[in-house]
């Protein structure tokens, strides 16, 4: 393994940690594995597509978790993103769109395609999902409910995961629920010297009282552009206390 790169924290759950940990390591840097967060399946979840006429996902662990309880590929998809679009379309979905942005981009990506959709839209995802996808179409006339279908816990960490993280110097963020996942870690195990980054300011918001030794979120919420900010100097977006307060 290369040893000259930076040693970075991959704090996902899986199966997308293993994914972000391949293109980290491409960048030429040391990823460790080690999820913030695990993911569960909610019991007894069973698809209702009575009246559905497109599926909304915010998450490839979305994705992954219809696919598994239903066969229906027909439907229309809208995808949060890049890698959740890539989620479905692996899956079997012929007709996806991507937001490539966040759950409010998404919301007015579908909006502006109401026509197109002979329906109500389906949300399956996270018992506790980052974003009220179904209260942001309401608002905008568009017929939409949730599905949950699974859930995430903060994982644990023993004296042999925090081991594993000796010498780390950027841990990732992708969503808020793993960085109040880390806060809560390192309240009682400190890492002073730990550089954090984030998806999106939102995903920064519950560190700002943690002391860390840098923090930014990316200029847009993708993944590409959270692996830029790893080589670039500090300073770039940074999150200052009143931008985690807005």
């Amino acid at each position: 393994m290369n040893d000259t790169g930076r040693k970075i924290w991959i704090t996902r759950a899986q199966p997308g940690a293993d994914a972000t940990a391949e293109r980290v390591r491409a960048l030429g840097h040391r990823p460790v594995v080690a999820p913030l967060l695990a993911v569960q399946p909610v019991l007894g979840a069973e698809p209702d597509l009575s009246g559905v006429g497109a599926l909304a996902f915010t998450s490839a662990n979305g994705v992954r978790a219809f696919t598994a309880l239903s066969p229906v590929r027909a439907l229309k998809v809208f995808a949060v993103g890049a890698a959740t679009a890539k989620a479905a379309k692996a899956a079997g979905f012929r007709q996806v769109l991507s937001a490539d942005g966040d759950v409010e981009a998404l919301a007015e990506g579908i909006s502006g395609r109401r026509r197109e959709i002979d329906g109500v839209v389906l949300h399956p995802g996270a018992a506790e999902p980052a974003g009220d996808l179904v209260g942001m179409l309401a608002e905008q006339g568009v017929e939409a409910r949730s599905l949950p279908l699974y859930d995430t816990a903060p994982a644990a960490f023993g004296p042999a995961e925090l081991a594993e993280l000796e010498g780390v110097e950027i841990a990732l963020l992708h969503s808020p629920k793993a960085a109040e996942a880390l806060a809560a870690l390192l309240a009682r195990h400190p890492m002073p010297e730990l550089s954090v980054l984030g998806l999106s300011r939102n995903v920064l918001k519950p560190l700002a009282e943690i002391d860390l030794a840098h923090r930014a979120f990316a200029p847009f919420p993708l993944e590409a552009a959270l692996l830029n900010l790893i080589d670039r100097a500090p300073g770039a977006c940074p999150a200052s206390e009143e931008d985690l307060a807005r």
